[in-house]
């Protein structure tokens, strides 16, 4: 059951996620890729500060009635560091390739490919993914083709910032489930936002100008991506890989992809076609296989 409510709050990271693709490309006609996620992981930290507050003095109360000891840092420190680092680099790939005007649904493929590099890297870690898992990354990343890849796949720049972004966003998933079970949700969230747009904010500085009637002009797609894509998503992502495979939490995140194309749909007026549909049906079947028990096998004799 617990593992059920993990993997619906993933989920409904993923529904925010897959609708923020439409707040960031209309961003990008008004400002450059740093200075969006400079304001957006701005927002984010600023609207969870008061969780963190109330949540700190929550856990401190309780650790001093458990071993009446002052409460320890519990590794928050370099948490937040690597955790911000790899989303403000992840972030930045992702904005880049999307400022250059290329197909979403390319964008959406080449991202997602976190799917796969989540349990290679994880490899290196000493974290094991079961055969299940990996049969349903190969089919979520078949469904992933359909669902996005329109047409032949051209090599682009674009394509790499998206492959970069695709591998610094496995880095952090595998972190985030690293540091969740020891780490407040929403202290860890609001730390690693205020890395990412410190970050940000320098090279904001060093590459771009911010203009300020166009940052007004934007005002609606940062909101969105700051309160509830950066604020809430990636909290809820670190609430629900506190019980999950970070193989099985990269599967349903990646479901992000199956709500960019109906946000499209929606929003956009784009109605899905018959090849997307079927992306679709095959992305929430490789998602149901990876959260099936794995069977544990019998000892011999």
């Amino acid at each position: 059951m617990k593992k059920l409510l993990h993997s619906l709050l993933l989920l409904l990271a993923a529904v925010i996620w897959g609708v923020t693709f439409v707040a960031q490309s209309d961003a990008m006609a008004l400002i450059e890729p740093f200075t969006f996620n400079f304001i957006r992981f701005a927002i984010g930290s600023i609207v969870l500060l008061p969780f963190v507050f109330i949540d700190a003095g929550k856990r401190k109360r309780e650790r001093a009635q458990i071993s009446g000891q002052p409460q320890k840092k519990s590794g928050l420190l370099s948490a937040s560091l690597l955790c911000g680092t790899m989303l403000f680099a992840a972030s930045s790939f992702q904005q880049h390739g999307i400022a250059l005007g290329d197909s979403v649904g390319k964008a959406g493929f080449i991202t997602s490919l976190y799917i796969i590099l989540v349990p290679m890297i994880g490899m290196l870690f000493k974290q094991k993914a079961s055969p299940t898992v990996w049969v349903a990354a190969i089919i979520s990343l078949a469904g992933l083709y359909f669902l996005c890849v329109k047409k032949e796949a051209a090599f682009e720049v674009s394509d790499l910032l998206y492959l970069a972004c695709a591998v610094f966003f496995a880095i952090h998933i595998i972190l985030i489930a690293k540091f969740a079970p020891d780490i407040s949700g929403t202290t860890l969230s609001a730390a690693q936002f205020a890395v990412a747009s410190a970050l940000s904010g320098i090279c904001m500085l060093i590459f771009e100008k911010p203009n300020i009637n166009n940052i007004l002009g934007a005002y609606s797609s940062l909101l969105y991506a700051g309160v509830l894509a950066c604020g809430v998503a990636y909290t809820l992502q670190i609430v629900g890989q506190k019980h999950l495979n970070p193989t099985a939490a990269s599967l349903i995140m990646s479901l992000e992809s199956v709500v960019s194309a109906l946000a499209g749909m929606i929003i956009l007026k784009q109605m899905l076609s018959a090849r997307e549909v079927c992306g679709c049906i095959i992305m929430f079947t490789a998602c149901i296989l990876a959260q099936l028990p794995a069977k544990k096998q019998k000892s011999a004799g």
